[in-house]
């Protein structure tokens, strides 16, 4: 059965435009992650279970009604863990260390690796780098622009920490709440983007 369910999801994935309004049962998509994962660890098999959100998400195509948008957000911003320290900056050269970094999260990994944001993936940061995606919205001048305003700052590292208590279904990664990068290193992160000595700020 499992089989079956596998090369179903996968003649419908590669179908191209004639099944492009088709979605696949649930229960196909289901077994065709498990066989994906079959021979994962433990720990692996539950990551590919997603969480109350992330199953809104995907059942709604990220297109959540009004109601299960608020919903999300009221959830997710219960998720946000502040700085006990109430300091949102860290170390902004360590921060483009982070920024740089898309080690992390993988199974070819070592024990121990330490991951990494890998925004440049998606954003632009430093005006003078020249490889960055586009995904996400420039991030250049970032906090110059915003005239490197507490709440504004607080907003981004709420942001950073789990984006989807700001866009419901965003498509940015949930640092903080997954565990992908810990509390320091998203200080560092928000020193790259608003410490004023930044090259993101220059």
């Amino acid at each position: 059965m499992m089989k079956h369910a596998f090369a179903a999801a996968a003649l419908l994935l590669c179908a191209g435009p004639a099944f492009a309004d088709e979605r696949p049962s649930q229960a196909v998509i289901d077994a065709y992650l498990a066989a994906t994962f079959g021979k994962a660890p433990p720990e692996w098999q539950a990551r590919i279970k997603p969480d109350e959100t992330l199953a809104v998400c995907n059942t709604t195509r990220n297109n959540p009604s009004s109601a299960e948008s608020d919903a999300i957000l009221k959830r997710e911003s219960a998720r946000v863990s502040y700085p006990a320290d109430g300091k949102f900056l860290g170390d902004w050269k360590k921060g483009y260390q982070v920024a740089n970094n898309g080690r992390g999260g993988q199974f070819s990994d070592p024990p121990n690796t330490v991951s990494g944001g890998n925004c440049f993936a998606c954003h632009q940061l430093d005006p003078k780098e020249v490889s960055y995606g586009t995904l996400g919205p420039s991030l250049a001048a970032y906090g110059k622009d915003r005239k490197y305003d507490p709440e504004t700052i607080k907003d981004a590292y709420t942001k950073i920490y789990n984006s989807m208590a700001v866009v419901p279904c965003s498509n940015m990664p949930r640092f903080g709440v997954n565990k992908v990068l810990d509390e320091q290193q998203i200080k560092d992160v928000m020193a790259y983007l608003f410490d004023p000595e930044s090259p993101v700020n220059k």
